[in-house]
């Protein structure tokens, strides 16, 4: 009888070691997201108009991309190789 309880007993405290291991790592892995997202808020307001200039480049890229594509379209539709 003393033999299953002290393996049960040490079976319990191996899942407890465990347990508080991977606790231990959740938490961990939330502060890390934690601070990611800390970061990628901070980052826009230190660049400062710098993403608003970045963010209207890319707008002006696709727009000009969006022009090609209209162009190369009524081409075709006009029947003209290109």
């Amino acid at each position: 009888m003393s033999h299953d309880l002290l393996l049960a007993l040490t079976a319990l405290a191996a899942l407890l070691v465990v347990a508080a291991a991977a606790l231990k790592g959740w938490q961990g892995w939330l502060a890390l997201k934690t601070r990611e997202l800390d970061l990628r808020r901070a980052a826009p307001a230190e660049t400062g108009s710098r993403a608003k200039g970045s963010s209207e480049g890319a707008a002006r890229i696709e727009m000009a991309d969006l022009k090609e594509r209209i162009r190369q379209l009524e081409a075709i539709a006009n029947g003209v190789d290109l």
